[in-house]
C-alpha cells in the first residue's frame, strides 16, 4: 500500500481549499460557488457530472458518475457540502493545524470526509485497470436541514446502487457507523381565548396552560430503556405578562431506534388532544428519518470494510448513532456503511476539526472498497 499516492499534507490542502469557501445550508451563492469548485476537480477524470439545480433557498446538488459500470448496481458515495456554521464563522475559526489537528468550519463535518472520497477517486482513476463496480459521488446542498430537496434523489440513487458508502466523520476515535436512530420532527399549534389577566382571567382560555399540558404528554413518552426520546426543543406563547396568551406554539424533537417504535410514537404525537374546552390543538409532522437499522447486508458490508482496515494496518470498530444522517435514507434497502469519513471532534461547535493522522488510514480505506467490493 505505500507505493499509493496518499500524501497527507497533498489531501489536507484540498480539505483546506473546500474548508475555506463557507458553504452554511441558507446560503446557496456559497454552496454553488463550493460546487464549482468541486465540478471542476472531476474535469480531467474519466466521470461525468451531473447538477440539479437548487430550490427552496437550497444550493445545488452535483452528482459525479464514473465512466464505467453504469449498466449495473454499483457504489454510490453520499457526501454533503453544507454545514451549520453562519457565513463569517471562519473569521472566528480560521483554517489553522496545531499538532494532530486541523481546525475550521465543517472540515470534520463534512468536508474532511468528503475530499477522502474524491481523492480516493482520483487514485482510482489513475490506476491501470478499473475497478468491477461503477462509482456514483453525490454531494447534496441540505443535509444539516434535514435533506428537504435531496431526499427524493437520495433515495432514487440509493435504490439502484449495491453498496452505499456514507462519508460523515467517524466516531468516539475513529468508528464507523452501522446503525442511526430515526428522526421525526414535529410542530404543536394551540389556540385559545385571550382575556385581561387580572380583570376577568375566568373568562380566559390560556394557550400556554394548554401547551404546559402538551409538554408534559410528551415528556412522559421519554424511554431511555427504549432507546426514544422526545424532546420539546422550542417552545413560543403570549404577547404581554398581563394578557392571558391566545396562542402558543412548540417544536418537537423525536428519536427512535427501529422503525417498530418510529410507528408507535408518530402515531401517539400526532393523536395529542386537548384538554381544555374551547382551546384548539393541532399537531402537525412526522418521521423526517427513517432508523437506520443493521441490516444482514449491511453487516456484510462492514465485515468488509474491518478486514480492509486490518490489512492497512488499524482497527475498525463500528457504533450506533443517535443522530441522523442521509444513510438513513438508504440502509432500509441497500447495504450502507457510515461514518467514513474522517476522525475528530467538535462537530457545529467553535473548536470543530479532523485529527491529521486519520486522513491517510481512511483515504486508503475508502479507495480499496472502490477496488474490491463487487
Amino acid at each position: 500500500m505505500s507505493s499509493y499516492p496518499f500524501e497527507t499534507s497533498a489531501i489536507l490542502d484540498g480539505i483546506r481549499r473546500w474548508v475555506e469557501i463557507e458553504s452554511p445550508t441558507e446560503r446557496p451563492d456559497q454552496l454553488n460557488k463550493l460546487a464549482d469548485v468541486v465540478a471542476g476537480g472531476y474535469r480531467d477524470l474519466p466521470a461525468a457530472i451531473e447538477r440539479i439545480a437548487g430550490r427552496e433557498r437550497c444550493g445545488d446538488h452535483l452528482i459525479a458518475r464514473s465512466s464505467w459500470g453504469q449498466g449495473v448496481p454499483g457504489i454510490l458515495v453520499l457526501s454533503h457540502l453544507d454545514t451549520v456554521h453562519p457565513m463569517g464563522f471562519i473569521k472566528r475559526l480560521p483554517f489553522k493545524t496545531n499538532g494532530d489537528s486541523a481546525f475550521g468550519p465543517g472540515a470534520y463535518d463534512m468536508k474532511g470526509g468528503a475530499y477522502l472520497a474524491y481523492h480516493a477517486f482520483r487514485q482510482i482513476c489513475a490506476d491501470d485497470a478499473r475497478p468491477p463496480l461503477g462509482i456514483t459521488h453525490l454531494y447534496v446542498s441540505d443535509e444539516e436541514i434535514g435533506s428537504p430537496t435531496s431526499r427524493a434523489l437520495i433515495e432514487a440513487e440509493g435504490r439502484k446502487a449495491k453498496y452505499v458508502l456514507v462519508t460523515e466523520p467517524a466516531r468516539n476515535g475513529g468508528k464507523v457507523v452501522t446503525g442511526r436512530k430515526g428522526v421525526g420532527r414535529f410542530d404543536v399549534f394551540i389556540k385559545g381565548a385571550p382575556a385581561h389577566a387580572g380583570e376577568r382571567p375566568e373568562h380566559c382560555r390560556s394557550a400556554i396552560r394548554e401547551l404546559a399540558n402538551v409538554i408534559q404528554t410528551l415528556e412522559a413518552m421519554n424511554d431511555l430503556s427504549r432507546g426514544i426520546t422526545v424532546n420539546v426543543g422550542v417552545v413560543r406563547g403570549g404577547t404581554k405578562p398581563n394578557v392571558i396568551a391566545e396562542q402558543a406554539h412548540a417544536e418537537v424533537d423525536l428519536r427512535v431506534p427501529a422503525m417498530a417504535h418510529a410507528d408507535e410514537l408518530v402515531s401517539r404525537i400526532l393523536r395529542i388532544t386537548s384538554r381544555t374546552d374551547g382551546v384548539r390543538l393541532k399537531v402537525s409532522g412526522g418521521l423526517n428519518r427513517p432508523p437506520y437499522e443493521k441490516s444482514k447486508a449491511g453487516a456484510t458490508l462492514y465485515e468488509h470494510a474491518r478486514q480492509l482496515a486490518a490489512e492497512i494496518g488499524f482497527e475498525l470498530l463500528d457504533a450506533f448513532s443517535g443522530g441522523g444522517s442521509d444513510a438513513n435514507f438508504t440502509a432500509p434497502h441497500t447495504a450502507t456503511l457510515d461514518g467514513l469519513g474522517v476522525d475528530g471532534k467538535g462537530a457545529h461547535t467553535h473548536h470543530e476539526q479532523l485529527y491529521i493522522s486519520s486522513i491517510e488510514p481512511r483515504a486508503r480505506l475508502l479507495y480499496r472498497l472502490y477496488q474490491t467490493l463487487r
